[in-house]
């Protein structure tokens, strides 16, 4: 046996995966849709030029711009201040994001689970959860030092209260059956806490993490914009600032694609996570 047989059916399966993606209408759909905003830019920028658009950036202008090895703006993919501004902010997500769910995740079960917790704690919750994040600029920026923490902090607010409330909803989505069931066959509060209403959530937990990191991103643009010297959300603003528009949309773009990277890579762990929700949905006949 050659030492490469053991991979085959690795291979086999993710080649059969890459053919049934192939195969969706759902692939050709998202081509279709990329391709509408880019025809739709091309033609009011470029052909029409039509008077609202003409201090936007011309889509060859920004594509010419990302892939130069002598960008006139001084940022593509071959320099390394581009990819420098992509890993701060990578930095300051996976910190803010980390804090967010290791803290939000148990207050939101907290909330679901305890009424006590929940009546000393959700309306202070709800008080705070609708604040916007610009709001809290002047204060993080005065209690905390330096230029990264408030940014950081920042980010980690509108995720934590994200994470906490999918995560409170999804413990009140359990069916009380199930907890009259396990009281029933006598299990202690703690063992249904950890074996019924943890595994219960999970579904509303790893739902809440995705719009979390998604929210993580909005607030981080916002705090870079304000706060920091590197990051993507600083070179939006200072592209603005200075007129370097191809620059700007460049800065969107990579943000779009990175953005989108870090929800797929959470819901990808979510779904390894619960093999089990799969398998149930598949018997449901939703899968």
């Amino acid at each position: 046996m050659s030492i490469a047989e053991p991979h085959r059916p690795a291979l086999a399966e993710a080649v059969a995966r890459w053919a049934e993606a192939f195969r969706r209408p759902t692939l050709y759909l998202a081509v279709l849709g990329y391709a509408l905003m880019l025809g739709f830019w091309y033609v009011s920028v470029q052909v029409l030029k039509l008077p609202r658009f003409s201090q936007m950036p011309a889509l060859t202008d920004v594509v010419r711009e990302w892939l130069s090895r002598d960008p006139a703006y001084g940022v593509s993919i071959f320099t390394p201040i581009y990819y420098q501004h992509i890993l701060v902010s990578l930095r300051r997500i996976a910190i803010a994001f980390a804090l967010a769910t290791s803290l939000g995740v148990p207050v939101g079960l907290l909330l679901g689970w305890s009424k006590a917790f929940r009546d000393y704690v959700f309306p202070l919750f709800e008080m705070l959860r609708p604040i916007p994040i610009l709001a809290w600029v002047p204060l993080a920026i005065i209690m905390l030092p330096g230029d990264e923490l408030p940014v950081v902090y920042l980010t980690f607010l509108a995720s934590f209260f994200a994470t906490a409330l999918n995560t409170m909803l999804g413990v009140k989505s359990i069916d009380p059956a199930y907890l009259l069931a396990a009281q029933c066959l006598g299990a202690s509060r703690w063992r249904i806490f950890a074996e019924v209403i943890v595994p219960g959530a999970l579904p509303f937990i790893f739902t809440g993490l995705q719009i979390s990191i998604g929210v993580a991103w909005f607030s981080l643009v916002a705090a870079e914009m304000i706060s920091g010297q590197f990051g993507l959300g600083y070179l939006i603003n200072t592209s603005y600032t200075t007129v370097e528009y191809p620059t700007l949309v460049i800065a969107m773009f990579t943000l779009g694609i990175v953005g989108y990277s870090t929800s797929a890579l959470v819901r990808r762990v979510g779904e390894g996570l619960m093999t089990w929700r799969t398998r149930q949905l598949a018997m449901d006949g939703r899968g």
